[in-house]
């Protein structure tokens, strides 16, 4: 897709999205977006469409691809995003070890994410071209874009959010420092419950100290070993079987030289007898004499030890009773400890280390105190640290935000961040809690945000809090982890706002867009007003299933959409003449 690009492209924001182009999506069979830089502008019908377009973006970042979401009667849905590459994305740069970078050519001048979604709901990713991961687009993804949905202002209510902006308006040396806070808790997590079995351990060990030396001495007496115990098998089998193995060994013995009759070696020596005169005539016959001499050297050797062995083998009622007695023991033995003389070996060696092990234990618990007491001093002085930052940065972030609500419509606003000791006590994220208080009107008490502030307000308190994180280049304080020259998205984040105080909330985004590339999905005509870039979804119900399309506005288009806007009807002479004073004031 060749996608047109402004022609001060090199003086583009980092981040800035070229060309979006979304294909088959629900209502959408195809739409193409080419955004410029600064404030671009999306509005229609309400149910028309418009969060479509921020469900492709969210696929596009790696979001969930929700059932149905492909086009009735088409195979796939198709979104795809042109972005211009950020300067920092260099070769020598140390984040390129980071998911999903490691696809972007070095040569490549644009990154090109691509999500593919089937009617069964299977998806495929791609970047600049080459089968990604999920994970690969999410990655960059919030390294390109900073998203802010319909209710993104309502994270403003949860403390622990508001810890998240301090700590981000406080910057990069505060957002390290509690990474660092984090792991230091973590660290003490793991030291406290060593502390704590080593504690379980020294109360419970002369018990166990006890059963071991029970186990130990058991198998040293026994003193058992593989060898004995095949040897000790072998004997039993022996003595239990002497009248037997003695007719075995008598019948052989008789048979080669029996005491009455002829056995095989008076029938071999006949033999001999028989070849030895006619032997040296023919060499052939001599061999075979000699065969026959060793024939009957063999005979009469084992009959010898057959008599031998008949006379050795005795059996002993006392010795077999030993021999029983002594593998019992290896079987109790087994039977305990394992199943065999190797495990009971084995259960042996465990329990000296066990031994040892508990022998030592008021020493390793000592160990263990002394080292986890310089871990809670260690992670009291980093809560310390972030607890003097925050304070530190309390009042220059709620004195910013307060000019920014001056300029949201909102003069008489007070706003304050307080810092409290956490009541838990320290946490993985220091041992604060931050509470943000706001006054809406001149008189009214400062109360929680979450108490006071209707969602108007707090939709233009997060736009402070963005002005002046986006205004000074730091770190995103409600978007975690965007990079601050990141493509910003706002999905009706202006809901809820009218009047003089949507002309204000109009002003702060152009504002914010200057150096940099806004998309915000609007319905409110003062904000529409000051686009640098107006597109429009209409849905088309004559069809089936249902069409909608994004159509680019310039001149009189712009004035109608505005009168559409303004809630008059076509050809309204007087929201024509309000539409263009909205246009002129511009």
């Amino acid at each position: 897709m060749a996608a047109v690009r402004p022609s001060e492209a090199l003086g583009t924001p980092r981040g800035m999205l070229y060309e979006l182009r979304v294909e088959n999506l629900l209502l959408m069979e195809r739409a193409e977006l080419r955004l410029a830089e600064g404030l671009n502008v999306l509005t229609g019908e309400t149910g028309a469409g418009k969060t479509l377009l921020a469900h492709a973006l969210d696929l596009l970042l790696g979001g969930r691809a929700r059932n149905g979401i492909v086009r009735r009667g088409t195979a796939e849905a198709y979104v795809e995003g042109v972005f211009a590459r950020p300067e920092a994305w260099s070769v020598d740069d140390g984040e390129l070890g980071a998911p999903g970078l490691e696809l972007i050519p070095v040569d490549a001048e644009e990154i090109v994410l691509a999500r593919r979604v089937w009617a069964d709901g299977r998806t495929r990713a791609y970047v600049c071209g080459r089968s990604a991961t999920v994970a690969d687009l999410r990655e960059l993804g919030r390294r390109l874009v900073a998203f802010y949905g319909q209710h993104e202002h309502r994270k403003l209510m949860l403390s622990a959010a508001q810890l998240d902006v301090l700590d981000a308006h406080c910057g990069a040396g505060q957002l390290a420092l509690r990474s660092n806070m984090t792991e230091a808790y973590e660290h003490v997590r793991r030291l406290e419950d060593r502390a704590a079995e080593l504690r379980a351990l020294a109360g419970a060990r002369e018990r166990e100290l006890d059963l071991l030396a029970f186990e130990i001495d058991e198998i040293d007496a026994a003193a058992p070993s593989v060898r004995e115990a095949s040897e000790l098998t072998l004997e039993r089998d022996r003595l239990r079987n002497v009248e037997t193995l003695r007719l075995a060994a008598a019948a052989g013995a008789g048979a080669i030289s029996a005491e009455e009759g002829v056995g095989v070696a008076e029938l071999l020596a006949g033999a001999g007898a028989a070849l030895a005169p006619s032997a040296g005539i023919d060499p052939a016959l001599a061999k075979l004499s000699e065969r026959l001499d060793a024939l009957l050297y063999d005979a009469e050797d084992l009959g010898r030890e057959l008599r031998a062995y008949l006379l050795d083998v005795e059996g002993s009622p006392d010795r077999l009773e030993e021999v029983e007695e002594r593998l019992a023991l290896f079987a109790r033995l087994e039977r305990k400890h394992g199943g065999s003389i190797e495990e009971v070996l084995a259960h042996a060696e465990r329990c000296r280390a066990r031994r040892e092990e508990l022998e030592h234990a008021e020493v390793a618990l000592a160990g263990a105190e002394s080292e986890l007491a310089a871990a809670r001093s260690e992670l009291e002085k980093l809560a310390e640290e972030l607890r003097r930052n925050r304070k530190r940065a309390a009042p220059v972030l709620a004195d910013a935000v307060r000019q920014r609500l001056a300029e949201l419509a909102m003069p008489d606003a007070r706003f304050e961040i307080e810092v409290a000791p956490r009541p838990e006590g320290c946490g993985p994220r220091g041992a604060d809690t931050v509470q943000m208080l706001i006054g809406t009107n001149a008189g009214m008490p400062l109360g929680p945000l979450r108490e006071i502030a209707s969602g108007g307000e707090l939709s233009r308190v997060m736009l402070a809090l963005l002005s002046v994180a986006h205004g000074g280049g730091s770190q995103d304080p409600v978007s975690s982890g965007s990079d601050p020259g990141a493509l910003l998205v706002f999905d009706e984040v202006d809901a809820g706002i009218g009047g003089h105080t949507a002309r204000a909330v109009g002003e702060h985004l152009r504002e914010l867009s200057h150096g940099r590339q806004i998309l915000c999905i609007t319905h409110l005509p003062q904000v529409a007003a000051l686009a640098t870039r107006h597109f429009t979804i209409a849905k088309n119900a004559s069809t089936v299933p249902a069409t909608t399309s994004v159509t680019q506005l310039g001149g009189e288009a712009i004035i109608a959409e505005l009168v559409r806007m303004l809630g008059a009807a076509e050809g309204d002479r007087v929201a024509s003449r309000h539409a263009r004073q909205l246009l002129k004031a511009a």
